[in-house]
């Protein structure tokens, strides 16, 4: 299992557009083959910054959802939003 993080920070303009996108496209996320888990997190001393938490039954998995025609089309809105480049990286559970 793979669980995958990824930071972002957001101009204020974009605070709100990755908040609806999130929420409109969700569910279609964790129907993506190999999803297990999605969730969203706010840093609670900076509200333009957030962080996702997803969970794949694998790497092929991630990297399928990667490839993916939805993760394209969300990732064009969303990335001329970012005030700083997204941080993303993947942890395997040692037990």
């Amino acid at each position: 299992m793979i669980t995958r993080i990824v930071r972002m920070h957001f101009t204020e303009q974009g605070v709100e557009l990755f908040q609806e996108l999130f929420k409109k496209h969700k569910e279609a996320m964790l129907s993506v083959d190999g999803c297990l888990r999605l969730e969203l997190f706010n840093d609670a001393d900076q509200p333009q910054r957030f962080a996702t938490i997803s969970q794949w039954k694998s790497d092929q998995h991630l990297e399928a959802y990667r490839n993916s025609t939805l993760f394209k089309t969300i990732w064009k809105k969303i990335k001329p939003y970012f005030s700083t480049k997204a941080e993303a990286f993947s942890l395997m559970a040692i037990e």
